[in-house]
């Protein structure tokens, strides 16, 4: 393994009750983003590195096939980025599954420190607040955060085998099948994708909400938290992001938080985007009320929100993944499912 040199930068600073500001540039050197079947028939289908030609990605079960996603991704990002293994200080990987075996067994083999981490689907914005930190406060050069999520896989571990053929209600989100890895270095670079300038760490709320088939109502209350926390912590209003984008609420979840900030007097509509309902074509797709999953905001985030950024479409957004945490355990037992949402702060690299 690579040895790096430790940096004497001031690490960063507080903002407000829970944001962080580096204290050094972070940049996204690179990421690339692998999805399945659905994914790749959907309007991010020209955007995506690499698309699965069946969801089994040539293994014989859907957590093998999630593992495959993780190690593709992360092989993709690292060329993208012109860098090797050896030169990553810390790998910051999660996934849906118990234990996050997905990550485990996907990344082992690139022989890079890592993190685990698990904040349900707001997982990347964990890693990449995480990250962020280790970057800044000068304990790495390089680090590598990833992410995933498997539509079977996720039934498998959450609602029911895909054989039960159970119906699902309006409320319901898709788990989208993919995963993306990022690159975060302190080294300017012109190939650098975009800076990220702030982290705003969430907290877990609860709302009661008991109905794991209705997510975005879960999620809601912790990204309206979450939110309004950014805009205080760094003194900002709605107006100072070109977009405010929620990880995977749906279409359900999103009248909720849009209904939820205008009780706090914050309106966002008219720069809120959410990453499950831009993945999909919810009007053609069968998929409910939208996407979700760890690799919902992760694949939109490589494909989509990064292309903006570099092409100077937007300058600034509020990337803000959303998480239900839950597990069969907690829901079989009839406890309600909290919510948590974690904020990274993404601009224009140039």
């Amino acid at each position: 393994m690579g040895q790096q040199t430790g940096r004497t930068d001031a690490g960063g600073r507080m903002a407000g009750s829970q944001s962080f500001v580096p204290g050094r540039p972070v940049y996204i050197r690179a990421s690339a983003c692998v999805a399945g079947t659905k994914e790749g028939e959907g309007p991010f289908r020209e955007l995506i590195d690499m698309t699965g030609k069946d969801d089994l990605f040539g293994c014989k079960t859907w957590e093998e096939a999630e593992s495959t996603l993780q190690k593709e991704a992360v092989t993709l990002a690292l060329g993208k980025a012109g860098m090797q293994a050896e030169q990553m200080r810390y790998l910051f990987a999660g996934d849906l599954l118990g234990q996050s075996t997905a990550s485990s067994f996907g990344v082992a083999s690139f022989g890079i420190p890592h993190m685990g981490v698990y904040g349900a689907c707001s997982t990347c914005g964990e890693t990449l607040g995480l990250g962020t930190m280790a970057v800044s406060g000068g304990m790495a050069e390089h680090v590598i955060c990833v992410t995933s999520s498997h539509f079977a896989s996720a039934e498998k571990e959450f609602r029911y085998p895909l054989s039960y053929g159970n119906q699902r209600p309006p409320s319901a989100t898709w788990t989208v099948t993919g995963s993306a890895a990022f690159v975060l270095t302190s080294e300017v670079n012109q190939k650098n994708r975009a800076k990220i300038t702030g982290v705003t760490s969430g907290k877990i709320v609860d709302y009661g909400i008991k109905d794991s088939l209705n997510m975005g109502a879960c999620m809601a209350p912790a990204a309206c938290e979450l939110i309004a926390a950014n805009l205080k912590d760094f003194g900002r209003k709605p107006e100072d992001y070109d977009r405010i984008v929620t990880g995977d609420l749906g279409l359900v979840g999103q009248r909720a938080l849009l209904d939820l900030l205008k009780e706090k007097n914050i309106d966002i509509e008219s720069r809120h985007m959410d990453c499950g309902i831009e993945i999909y074509d919810c009007g053609t797709q069968d998929v409910g009320s939208g996407g979700s999953g760890c690799g919902c905001s992760a694949v939109t985030l490589s494909a989509y929100i990064l292309k903006m950024l570099e092409e100077g479409v937007w300058k600034r957004v509020l990337f803000v993944p959303t998480g239900a945490l839950l597990s069969k355990t907690s829901f079989n037992e009839g406890m309600t499912v909290p919510g948590i949402a974690h904020g990274v702060v993404i601009e224009r690299a140039a």
